[in-house]
């Protein structure tokens, strides 16, 4: 029994090497690249809002920055680029409520396959798209943001 034990154990710490090292190199944080909605902007950019996760797209700025509607970002995304910063593309807007009042917003794209610390891909022939979108000055944005017009 000693002798299987042995020799079993040197082949089994081989093995897990062997699969760790097989692992892809490219693999990155999860991510849910469906496109939820998009928009187009005026130099005919399609800029998708994928689900995304915990760090980008709907799924991080749904909820740290309480946006759940689409025409929230896609009215920005319509006009024209505010700043251009290599493959990043930032939009700003106005967000108004005759209750409340206007509030600025704004609306980050990344506009090519991978992000900028190539932690996600897109896929062939696709783009990020939505990164982020908040209200300026808070880290949430207020609850009327998300009442239907």
């Amino acid at each position: 029994m000693n002798k299987i034990t042995a020799v079993v154990a040197p082949v089994a710490t081989a093995a897990m090497l062997l699969i760790g090292f097989a692992a892809p190199a490219h693999a990155g944080p999860y991510w849910n690249k469906t496109v939820k909605c998009s928009a187009n902007d005026q130099d005919g950019r399609v800029i998708p809002t994928r689900w995304g996760n915990g760090e980008l797209g709907w799924n991080h700025f749904s909820g740290k920055h309480n946006i759940r509607r689409c025409d929230f970002l896609n009215a920005p995304i319509g006009w024209k680029v505010d700043k251009v910063n290599g493959a990043n593309l930032t939009y700003y807007g106005n967000a108004a409520n005759p209750r409340y009042g206007t509030l600025k917003i704004t609306v980050v794209v990344r506009y090519a396959r991978k992000t900028a610390d190539g932690r996600y891909d897109a896929g062939k022939g696709q783009v990020i798209g939505v990164i982020t979108a908040y209200c300026n000055g808070m880290t949430k944005c207020p609850n009327w943001v998300n009442e239907p017009r």
